[in-house]
């Protein structure tokens, strides 16, 4: 994974550094408990990584 700067993953939670960390919680969770990973990814990172990588490729969205 590469590094993805703040601002990026900020942009898709409208700016809103709260909301970030509630929308990777609750995906990573998603993904420990065995749910698919939406992008493909070495099997041995952990769940939050590949949570904020999905954010940061827009495959996880915030409800409204």
């Amino acid at each position: 994974m590469a590094d993805v700067p703040l601002e990026q993953l900020l942009d898709k939670a409208d700016n809103s550094v709260y909301k970030l960390v509630i929308m990777a919680s609750k995906r990573a969770i998603e993904i420990a408990e065995g749910q698919p990973r939406l992008i493909k990814q070495v099997s041995s990172l952990q769940p939050s990584t590949v949570a904020l990588e999905e954010i940061a490729k827009g495959k996880v969205k915030i409800k409204k």
